[in-house]
């Protein structure tokens, strides 16, 4: 036992004396100083471990250099009405955020014949209140989307990327505002009034 110990022990000095001049940088040292090293071990069991070591440095070093050029990971937006329904879910378009939604619904009022300056107070709030600009906003009795229309299937008569696209989404609440209460500000009396509009 004593004489494995010795050997063992000398064994590892050595490997970590002829690293170590390698790497402190003896004249003519190659940019590689622990395949340097390598090359002036025997290949006895400490040569082969120094072996296997620099290949793992290898190749943890490439899986660090692939990892560091690749973008961010693309996060899937699946409409939670579609998963596990055996239904295709509708093309999926960019979830955008609430005031992207906000900036989307100012410019399409006017073509619904909403002043901006008069109306929007009241479709932001009523908006807000119902779903706080979510795109996928759903609650428990099945309404879904920014104008939580019930059912939500509603409005694909705006398109057939309604679960996802804030633009079709809006157009649908628009029309609906416009043809049931008049103007967003009739539709946020009776959101206030009844709790839902």
């Amino acid at each position: 036992m004593g004489v494995f110990l010795v050997t063992t022990a000398a064994a590892t000095v050595t490997v970590t004396a002829v690293a170590l001049l390698v790497i402190t940088g003896r004249p003519g040292s190659t940019s590689d100083p622990l395949g340097a090293a390598v090359a002036q071990v025997s290949m006895g069991k400490s040569g082969i471990e120094l072996m296997a070591t620099r290949q793992k440095v290898i190749r943890e070093d490439a899986a660090t250099a692939a990892f560091s050029i690749t973008s961010a990971p693309k996060i899937s937006h699946v409409p939670p009405s579609s998963v596990g329904s055996g239904v295709p879910a509708a093309p999926v378009g960019p979830v955008v955020t609430a005031g992207t939604a906000e900036a989307i619904a100012q410019s399409l009022m006017p073509s619904y014949g909403f002043s901006v300056s008069s109306q929007w107070g009241c479709l932001f709030d009523l908006w807000q209140a119902e779903s706080g600009w979510d795109v996928t906003a759903e609650n428990a009795s099945g309404a879904y989307g920014i104008p939580q229309a019930l059912p939500g299937s509603k409005m694909a008569s705006a398109g057939p990327d309604w679960e996802t696209n804030a633009t079709t989404q809006i157009k649908w609440g628009l029309g609906y505002i416009q043809s049931t209460y008049g103007t967003p500000c009739g539709a946020w009396d009776h959101e206030e009034a009844d709790g839902w509009y």
